[in-house]
């Protein structure tokens, strides 16, 4: 396991504070394309691993 990326790290923090600023039924839509894109991101790492 390693340390997390800063720049990734900082980018996530961003785009949680600006999801945080809009109203709320905008908040939970930027919430879900953003579990979204995690989910992506890691099941994609998933697939890497198992090469």
């Amino acid at each position: 396991m390693t340390d997390a990326d800063p720049e990734i790290s900082n980018a996530l923090l961003s785009r949680v504070r600006v999801i945080e600023q809009q109203p709320l039924d905008a908040r939970a839509d930027a919430y879900v394309q953003l579990h979204d894109a995690l989910r992506v991101r890691l099941e994609g790492g998933d697939a890497l691993l198992d090469d």
